[in-house]
Order: structure tokens, then sequence, then C-alpha cells
């Protein structure tokens, strides 16, 4: 099925541009949706007044992605949370809780699925990138602490022990025929 979009599609394309979409996508999502209509000549002459209008929504949103990318780079989140002797946490920081977070602390209403790919479990300073749209993926700085304080993994101290013995001289060596 062939279909003019009348928004822009993610993974589709463009307002104004003909598609061709499989039977159910069209019948059952986008012309529901109203998306898309069927392209027909009528609907074609109309492709060029939506192609203007998503230009400038584009565009628009093309500046507020801008704004709120800055913003978002200069974020800086701290987090705590248990964890063991090697820096690895009993559990992990979500992306929901950094989503969350980011929102509190901008006032936006970011969803959680354009925030980070996965979950974070080890102490320390990570980059957490949010997909915006298209161009636009900042990166924000996530750092976790152990809930003692300490921001990265505690490496044990082992204290050098020397053991002195007067038993062994170099003539006592094993021997194997002693077996």
């Amino acid at each position: 099925m062939k279909v003019l979009l009348k928004q822009d599609v993610e993974n589709i394309g463009m307002a104004g541009e003909v598609h061709k979409v499989s039977n159910g996508y069209g019948r059952n999502f986008l012309l529901p949706q109203g998306l898309a209509v069927i392209a027909s000549p009528g609907m074609l002459k109309q492709a060029d007044v939506w192609r203007r209008k998503a230009q400038a929504r584009r565009e628009e949103l093309r500046q507020e992605y801008q704004a709120l990318a800055n913003r978002i780079e200069n974020v800086r989140l701290s987090f705590t949370a248990r964890a063991g002797e090697t820096g690895k946490l009993y559990g992990s920081v979500t992306t929901s809780q950094i989503a969350d977070a980011l929102n509190e602390e901008l006032g936006t209403e970011i969803d959680r699925r354009k925030v980070g790919v996965e979950p974070l479990r080890q102490l320390g300073e990570h980059k957490v990138v949010v997909r915006l749209g298209g161009d636009f993926q900042p990166e924000l700085t996530v750092v976790i602490e152990n809930e003692a304080g300490e921001t990265g993994p505690t490496a044990p101290v082992y204290e050098e022990v020397v053991v002195e013995t007067d038993d062994f001289d170099d003539e006592d060596e094993f021997d194997e025929d002693d077996e």
C-alpha cells in the first residue's frame, strides 16, 4: 500500500513523502492515527502544504532540542548505592531512576526509554546518552558513590608479612629418593 505521510513518522519518513508500507500497518496504524492518507493524485497536491508545515515544525523542534541538549550536557547527577569491595553494586542504577532525576533537575518530561541503554552496575563516573531525536544525543554525567562515600572500587590493603626461619639450609633440599 502506498501512503502519503501527513506527519513525520519515525523509521518511515518525513511529512509529505510517499512510502510503500504493508497493508496491515497502513490500515491498522497509520490511517487511523491520522499520520498518513492513501496516496492518490488529489492528495499528492496537498503534499506540498504538509511538507512546508512539517519543515517549519522540524526547525522549531531542532531549536528546542539544541537548547535542551546544551542543558543536559551540563547536568551532573549523583546517586548512592551499596557496593562490594570490587566496586560492583548490589543492584543497579536504572535508566528510570536517571530519567526521573534528570526530569526533576531540568523540569522536563524526557521519556525513560530515551535515557541510556542499560542500567549502571559499577561505582564511579559514567557518561549516559539521552536520545532526543535525530542528531541530538547529548551525554550527561552520572556519579555513583558507595553509601560509605567512596566513588570507586576499594582495593583491599595487604600487609607484607616476612617469616624468618633458621630451620632451612640450602643443603637440606628435598631429595626425590627419600620418598
